[in-house]
């Protein structure tokens, strides 16, 4: 049997998706560990303390334990980790020394940055999965630090494997930080097709308690990256002035509170107060109820490597206006399961709205091949792949850097 070290420095798989810096990395790195675990690898996963009363050790299900590695008070924001990821990595050699491993895998910079010193104290292969890149982000006016910039720029030239969700995001390994093509591998995120599934809307609307107007669906935290502010001009230019949007999520990050009260402020400038709904970050498993009972789920984001609330959407045969960014234009085909947006300007994601809601035959159609392009995507299959890559890594000679 092989076993794998993931490591997690900033989020964990037992916290709810949408609270605080909580987002699909969650539902990846839980989901992922679990179809590994049922694939026969044994998996740990190190993720720093989050909550002083968290117990060191979580046994999830057999195969799969979360590992609670003190560096620092519990309660830090991402933005003050930097310094923390040695401590981190001393946590978690120390486990490493008691319970080997055969490979570590990374998620995000930060925990990339403290694999990577592993890597060369304890002579293991490295995978590392990057969620989002500092690079790619900047291109879409999301600067990030000098620090994360020559951070990923490092671990990306000494990765044994660097995990790819999509063909785009390899392009952008390659194109803004020099990977070497060979090194990527495309293995791109599931969707759990148990809860994630096509459904009555009608039905799912009872199950929520609100009524058959049109809506719109919402589903991430609440920050600029995410273009919530587009979703909410978006409906205010609708010719369909029935429509409302619901929206599912919290702030999050440095900006969330200060994106929020901007929302807030657009909102009540444009006179649609009484036509958005808010709904608190909810257990992963219940946005599926939320999924069916919208007409249109719409993807803002300024930048997105995957796009996981496009896939669940499609999964649940509901058609996505998503902006043509990274991941998402592999997910939504434009035309077919959804509509692409290749624009920042709120009135073409209106366009794209009103036709879906003034067309409802064509919607569900879209709908319906939504979720037959959605059962490429399996947890099961991306477990499949990674095993593989870390068997193979294993007879491999390690990149030196």
């Amino acid at each position: 049997m092989s076993s794998v070290a993931i490591i997690s420095m900033h989020t964990s798989p037992l916290e709810q998706p949408g609270v605080g810096d909580s987002g699909g990395m969650n539902v990846y790195v839980r989901e992922l560990s679990a179809s590994l675990a049922q694939a026969g690898v044994d998996v740990r996963v190190y993720v720093r303390k989050w909550a002083d009363d968290l117990p060191d050790r979580v046994s999830v299900e057999p195969g799969f334990e979360v590992v609670h590695v003190t560096a620092g008070p519990s309660q830090l924001p991402k933005e003050e980790l930097l310094s923390r990821v040695e401590e981190f990595a001393d946590g978690i050699a120390a486990d490493l020394a008691e319970r080997p491993v055969d490979v570590l895998h990374a998620n995000y910079w930060l925990s990339a940055v403290a694999a990577h010193r592993l890597k060369h104290d304890l002579n293991l292969p490295l995978v590392a999965t990057f969620h989002t890149l500092a690079r790619v982000k900047a291109e879409a006016g999301d600067t990030e630090s000098l620090e994360r910039v020559q951070a990923e720029a490092q671990v990306i030239g000494c990765c044994d494997a660097i995990c790819a969700s999509n063909p785009v995001e390899a392009e952008q390994l390659i194109q803004f930080y020099g990977a070497i093509p060979e090194r990527i591998e495309l293995v791109a995120p599931g969707v759990d097709h148990a809860f994630f599934s096509p459904g009555e809307r009608l039905g799912a609307q009872t199950a929520l308690g609100i009524d058959d107007r049109p809506t719109l669906l919402f589903v991430g935290r609440i920050q600029p990256l995410k273009g919530l502010k587009i979703a909410v001009a978006a409906l205010a230019q609708l010719q369909n002035q029935q429509a409302r949007l619901i929206v599912v999520g919290g702030p999050s990050g440095a900006e969330g509170q200060e994106e929020l009260a901007s929302v807030l402020a657009l909102i009540d400038s444009l006179g649609v107060a009484e036509r958005v709904h808010w709904i608190e970050p909810q257990p992963h498993h219940a946005l599926s109820t939320f999924y069916r009972a919208a007409d249109v789920v719409i993807v803002p984001s300024r930048s997105e490597s995957f796009g996981l609330v496009a896939l669940e959407a499609a999964a649940c045969a509901t058609p996505v206006v998503a902006a043509a960014v990274g991941g998402l234009r592999s997910l939504v085909q434009d035309g077919l399961t959804g509509f692409l947006i290749d624009s920042r300007d709120p009135s073409l994601f209106a366009e794209r709205i009103d036709e879906l809601l003034a067309h409802p035959e064509r919607a569900a159609a879209m709908g319906r091949a939504g979720a037959i392009e959605s059962d490429r995507y399996a947890w099961a299959t991306t477990a499949g792949r990674l095993r593989r890559l870390y068997g193979d890594l294993r007879a491999r000679q390690l990149v030196e850097c």
